[in-house]
């Protein structure tokens, strides 16, 4: 059993930081005198002296300095553990899971789950990055509490978030991106695409946005993306994911007879909303509050733009 306590520490951290014994006691309400105490017999316990008196001034050793540095980390342990008791005695999870389709705009998500931190420190969230079916499958099974994605199953009944575009690029130096030349799926189709496979299975499809001959599958949407900067390849990825690259001029829109963007809507889905606890509701209150926030006003954009606009309006 160790010899000293959490207390003893807290009473001679209070000294240092109050510069005495007498304001110290103020801080901590208690008497100079056991405060005195309890820092003499930590030292004894020790067998080092942690304070020196300069002055009226009482200030750390060099041991006590290091030796206050590693207490203080149990302090703040020690607290974020009465917290996390105090919370899961109110009912408060202490793990939430959350899977998110990687279609969604990314940082709508990370500002929301930015918020619920702050409310919920002593929640964790697990996020899992999810393609297609992916993400149905892990609500389904019950792994997450929560999922936002594409192409809602009608048998899981979800909010709606918003809409996010999925546009066909490829790298200026690609066959693609001929000035002035219209292409037509039929052309791709003998191009060498890159997709992203459903998370749910590494053997299952891949995001069916064309389906082309020479069709590479990878796991991640910024690998894909990674891979249509080396030029060998091409491919539809989020708005969100490109935007930064077209506007730079890095990547190129493929000018496609039907369009080169396609609209995705993304929704809100609970694993069992009667069921879910209060932060796993509150996680969801804070994506829907950011997604809101980020909508544009109807009369600003067309019905096709990203919901959770993340740069300029493309000239598409």
């Amino acid at each position: 059993m160790p010899k000293v306590t959490l207390e003893q520490w807290r009473m001679l951290k209070a000294v240092v930081e109050a510069g005495g014994f007498a304001k110290a006691a103020e801080r901590v309400h208690k008497s100079p005198s056991s405060i005195n105490h309890a820092v003499q017999k930590l030292q004894a316990q020790l067998g080092v002296a942690l304070l020196e008196v300069r002055g009226r001034k009482a200030e750390l050793t060099p041991v006590g300095e290091a030796l206050l540095r590693r207490a203080g980390h149990l302090l703040d342990e020690a607290r974020d553990m009465e917290s996390l008791a105090l919370s899961l005695a109110a009912g408060i999870e202490s793990v939430i899971e959350l899977a998110v389709d990687q279609v969604v705009p990314q940082p709508a998500v990370i500002e929301a789950l930015e918020r619920f931190a702050t409310e919920f420190p002593g929640t964790r969230v697990q996020v899992h990055e999810t393609m297609l079916d992916g993400g149905p499958e892990l609500l389904r099974s019950g792994r997450v509490d929560l999922w936002v994605g594409a192409d809602i199953p009608s048998d899981l009944p979800g909010e709606p978030l918003g809409q996010t575009r999925m546009i066909c690029v490829a790298h200026p130096a690609h066959s693609l991106a001929q000035e002035g030349r219209i292409f037509t799926l039929r052309d791709l189709r003998s191009l060498r695409e890159v997709t992203v496979r459903d998370s749910r299975d590494i053997g299952a499809a891949e995001l069916d946005m064309s389906r082309t001959e020479q069709c590479w599958t990878v796991g991640h949407m910024t690998t894909a993306l990674h891979i249509v900067q080396a030029g060998f390849a091409f491919a539809w990825l989020p708005e969100c994911l490109v935007r930064q690259a077209l506007d730079q001029g890095s990547l190129v829109a493929v000018a496609l007879e039907a369009g080169s963007a396609r609209v995705l809507p993304f929704s809100l889905v609970f694993a069992d909303r009667d069921r879910a606890g209060t932060a796993t509701r509150r996680l969801g209150v804070a994506l829907c509050s950011v997604f809101a926030e980020r909508s544009p006003e109807a009369e600003a954009f067309p019905d096709w733009w990203s919901l959770a606009r993340c740069g300029s309006r493309p000239e598409l």
